[in-house]
């Protein structure tokens, strides 16, 4: 489909909105002047302002006037003098994929690239271009495969894609708008009706008399009735604008052939994928494990330390089952790309062009001028500060206290059981003995409970907030150990960071069970404690 024919649908889908909002409101209209010609004036009055509150979101959503500005996403804006080997192959690929370079390079800390151009009269005149890329991206392609990447995203400046989404993103957000709208006003409804019904239950209890259930059921129907046309206009607009954004990734992804080759494009589609699970296996299980316990990476690690995932040998066998097992269907409906098998199956279908992939061994991370100065300023100019002013630790010592403080947090309901229960200190020393004197189970009552286990009593209660204080009591063990440095979490790029427990983990299970048995026995748990001079190290 041309670009004149792809910007047609998109003005006939925007249309569609406006015409959708403007029946609406002749609707609201024409009962308006039938309730004041068939009824008395005072519920006319009243039908015409119900009318207006729901007019009013039509209302918000058609008078959207300006497409929504692209403000850019948070990242560090590089001139050409500070990397010019970066700049130099950004402008050599642009040419190679026939289209205008961008007019700003902004790395961000995500594994992806990606296009931007605020267009002006709906996507009518070009405007300023912006080419976003990943430093965490940079870190895992070799710069061939960097090279169809950025082919790719140069394919939809040449497609004009990016000016034709002006005027998609401008539908779309006037859909949105719209039913978030509604959406709100029902919920300030059920809100304030809640809020009404509480105070009047809390007004009969202290009467004396039985408060009612609190029942919202109805409310906000208007808003929400008024949502349902909307939201599936909005359906239908995504439906046929993402079918549309499939084939601008597919052409996009030839273009990637054509500039890179046709192996650098499939491999780099591939890496990208593999990187993005890698990448969020480094954040979750490394880079903000501290976090709990006020702690970051040392200064560039945060964004640089992906790397060190990325050389383990012992990451190598993981890697390589991600290449091989990419995944095969679409999550959505809605989603604007196909499925990276299928995009790498039709670029391998294409006629051979004798390029290889190149080698991995010249990363694109080379193209930066000083990659760990970079990885510190993109920090700087993407954490907000409070994180900025977080304490740095190395890689071990971060890895040790945040699973401590993690630990620490997991054990807070145990901690507050005890405190409610007994109103004494919240120790694991407390609770035993609190255990010695029968109150065990008094304390596991204080714990958090499910709906069922809350209507629970007797042994059913006790199995079902078994397992919670079994799991408390590990953890309170587990701190003692840890604060007696006879316990400590260890650090490795190759497996998540594991526990070790020299000498209780054998003995650990069987005092547990025994501690939490129906008639409780301390004494195998207290055998574990690490005796009051080894605190004092």
């Amino acid at each position: 489909m041309g670009v004149s024919l792809r910007a047609l649908r998109a003005l006939a889908l925007l249309a569609g909105f406006y015409l959708l909002g403007l029946f609406v409101l002749g609707v609201f209209a024409a009962l308006g002047f039938a309730t004041y010609q068939w009824t008395r004036p005072v519920i006319a009055l009243k039908l015409c302002i119900v009318l207006a509150l729901l007019a009013i979101p039509v209302v918000r959503g058609m008078f959207l006037l300006r497409t929504p500005k692209d403000d850019g996403e948070s990242g560090l804006a590089v001139t050409e003098g500070r990397q010019p080997l970066l700049w130099s192959t950004v402008r050599e690929v642009a040419a190679a994929a026939g289209t205008r370079p961008p007019d700003e390079l902004v790395l961000t800390g995500d594994v992806n690239a990606s296009v931007s151009e605020n267009a002006r009269l709906l996507g009518l005149l070009p405007g300023r271009r912006r080419l976003y890329i990943g430093v965490p991206l940079m870190t895992g392609l070799s710069e061939i495969q960097l090279r169809a990447v950025l082919a790719h995203e140069f394919g939809h400046y040449g497609n004009a894609d990016t000016r034709i989404s002006a005027i998609t993103l401008r539908g779309r957000h006037s859909v949105a708008r719209t039913v978030n709208s509604f959406m709100e006003r029902a919920e300030n409804r059920v809100g304030k009706e809640r809020a009404r019904q509480e105070k009047a239950a809390g007004k009969a209890l202290r009467k004396g008399r039985e408060a009612k259930e609190i029942n919202t059921r109805g409310v906000g129907f208007g808003y929400r009735a008024m949502a349902r046309p909307f939201i599936a206009y909005g359906s239908f607009y995504l439906r046929a604008t993402q079918s549309a954004a499939r084939r601008q990734e597919l052409a996009a992804d030839r273009t990637a052939a054509r500039v890179a080759g046709r192996e650098a494009a499939a491999s780099a589609l591939r890496e990208v994928a593999v990187l993005d699970a890698a990448h969020d296996l480094y954040l979750s299980g490394y880079a903000t494990v501290g976090a709990p316990a006020g702690l970051l990476p040392p200064h560039g690690q945060f964004y640089g330390g992906l790397r060190h995932l990325l050389a383990e040998p012992g990451r190598r066998s993981e890697l390589e089952e991600l290449r091989h097992d990419l995944p095969g269907t679409t999550a959505s409906p809605y989603d604007a790309h196909p499925p990276v098998t299928e995009r790498i199956r039709l670029i391998r279908e294409l006629p051979d062009d004798g390029r290889a992939a190149g080698t991995p061994e010249r990363h694109a991370l080379a193209l930066l001028h000083d990659p760990e100065r970079v990885c510190a300023d993109l920090e700087t100019a993407t954490f907000v500060p409070e994180a900025l002013a977080m304490r740095r630790a190395q890689w071990p010592e971060l890895l040790h206290l945040g699973r401590r403080a993690r630990c620490e947090e997991e054990a807070g309901p145990l901690r507050h059981a005890i405190t409610a229960a007994t109103g004494g200190d919240p120790t694991l020393r407390a609770l035993l003995d609190a255990a010695d004197t029968g109150a065990l189970w008094r304390i596991a009552d204080r714990l958090p409970k499910s709906e069922a286990a809350g209507r629970a009593s007797g042994r059913a209660a006790r199995e079902f907030v078994r397992p919670d204080l079994r799991s408390g009591l590990a953890r309170l063990l587990v701190l003692e150990l840890v604060d007696a440095r006879l316990a400590w979490w260890e650090m490795s790029w190759s497996d998540p960071s594991r526990l070790r427990l020299p000498g209780y983990e054998e003995l650990m299970p069987a005092a547990l069970d025994a501690a939490v048995a129906d008639s409780p026995d301390t004494a195998p748990l207290r055998a574990l404690l690490p005796r009051p001079s080894s605190l004092s190290h």
